[in-house]
């Protein structure tokens, strides 16, 4: 007989009455983690030295109401009959899809205000987006959710999986253990990090690291969703997370094609550090 261990209790502590859950908790590190890396890559860049934080004080509430009211229009056969829980947020309820949208047009509108531009924030903040996202997942594991269908035990050692992780997936609501899928899209999502700090030193055209970020979450978050079993759906079986992806890997090469072949003059990555290098050597 399998030996099933208990599953990770997914809260930290309990301060009285309130409970801290250890996926707050990832969020959280995530975010500022992300913060710190993005920090440094914008005072690099010539970003003023408060703009990533003025702009997270609008964009971390935004992204959350987004991501709500983006789960809430998913199932809204169910919230449109018990209106009440819409803002039960607490209970659990938010997709990192509505999150992202709220967050690129918080950091469109911010950066223009300040006259910035939206696609050099964009690449200095995509590699940041994915460690918040690499993180995040971990908070689903936490919580037992976002996970594949069944498979068998001796699938996950397969895996050569610590233990640990093996347990946590075993759901005793359903008797069986299932696909880590949150396993699978955070170490997709490592690779992709790897890669947008590589193309940094490729000095691309402006955008390009945003616009691969698109395409290279969305390739794997395209084929990790067939996976999950509680996905989101628009109409019968497409679900809302496939059809995003698949919108943002064709905007995403569309846009990288039509700024190569239209837009001049042509903007680098680098292009600012470079001028800086270039102004220290004339004055030497």
């Amino acid at each position: 007989m399998e030996n099933i261990l208990l599953a990770i209790d997914p809260v930290a502590f309990s301060l009285g009455p309130i409970q801290v859950r250890w996926y707050g908790i990832l969020i959280a590190t995530g975010i500022v983690l992300a913060y710190f890396v993005g920090q440094r890559e914008a005072v690099k860049r010539g970003l003023p030295e408060n703009f990533l934080a003025d702009m997270l004080i609008w964009a971390i509430p935004i992204s959350i109401l987004s991501a709500r009211a983006y789960y809430v229009i998913m199932k809204w056969d169910y919230y449109s009959a018990n209106p009440g829980k819409i803002i039960q947020i607490w209970n659990g309820g938010i997709a990192i899809h509505g999150a992202l949208i709220g967050a690129v047009i918080t950091a469109y509108f911010f950066a223009r205000s300040r006259g910035v531009s939206f696609l050099k924030v964009a690449d200095i903040a995509a590699p940041s987006i994915l460690i918040g996202q690499i993180i995040g997942r971990w908070g689903n594991f936490m919580n037992q959710e976002a996970f594949g269908g069944s498979v068998t035990r001796e699938f996950l050692e397969n895996l050569m999986l610590p233990n640990w992780i093996i347990e946590q997936m075993y759901i005793e609501e359903l008797g069986t253990y299932v696909h880590p899928t949150f396993l699978y899209e955070s170490l997709w999502n490592v690779i992709g990090l790897i890669i947008l700090i590589s193309l940094r030193k490729v000095n691309l055209h402006r955008g390009e690291i945003f616009f691969t970020y698109m395409i290279w979450y969305s390739i794997g978050r395209f084929f990790i969703e067939g996976m999950r079993t509680d996905s989101l759906y628009l109409i019968g079986e497409l679900r809302s997370a496939q059809v995003v992806s698949i919108l943002s890997i064709i905007i995403g090469l569309a846009a990288i094609i039509y700024r190569r072949w239209k837009v001049r003059p042509i903007v680098r990555y680098l292009d600012q550090e470079q001028t800086k290098k270039n102004k220290v050597k004339k004055q030497k």
